[in-house]
């Protein structure tokens, strides 16, 4: 093969190459807006949920942070305190739970199209295994919140 064909075929490759890369930085400034778009409309997400009885309403931030309680009226007259407060407790774990999965719904489309780290780096984790899930149980009730049948709510051991 003499020079001229030689250098011909680099040059092609060449080219072919700037085309793949034009498109990959194409598609990775897609990729980029679109998931900015989809990060902006997930950050406006809020929670609601309500107690069965309609005593207790909640809403929380895309973050799962609670924005609002609000009580019925008649919430401390139909119900006892610690009641009321399991309630409240289920009611912002539930909106909270609704929350996360509005975001997961308005990222998934996005989510999918990104290369995830294995993709790249054969054998590195995955993003989505790094990320914390939130706790969406309710804590368990111990003998000291029994001990209290004055209406007294304990968290988490505190006194």
């Amino acid at each position: 093969m003499d020079p001229q064909d030689r250098r011909a075929q680099w040059e092609a490759r060449n080219a072919a190459m700037r085309q793949q890369v034009d498109s990959l930085l194409a598609g990775l400034h897609r990729q980029t807006a679109a998931l900015q778009s989809a990060q902006t409309q997930a950050a406006g997400v809020t929670g609601r949920a309500a107690s069965t009885d309609g005593l207790v309403t909640a809403i929380v931030n895309a973050a799962g942070v609670v924005t609002d309680v609000q009580f019925a009226p008649t919430a401390f007259t139909r119900s006892a305190p610690d009641k009321l407060a399991r309630s409240v407790v289920a009611v912002i774990q539930q909106a909270t739970a609704d929350a996360q999965q509005q975001v997961d719904a308005v990222l998934a489309p996005v989510r999918g199209d990104l290369p995830d780290l294995p993709d790249v780096f054969a054998g590195a984790p995955a993003l989505k295994d790094l990320l914390p899930k939130p706790v969406t149980r309710q804590p368990p009730r111990t003998q000291d919140d029994e001990d209290f049948g004055n209406g007294s709510v304990l968290w988490g051991g505190n006194r």
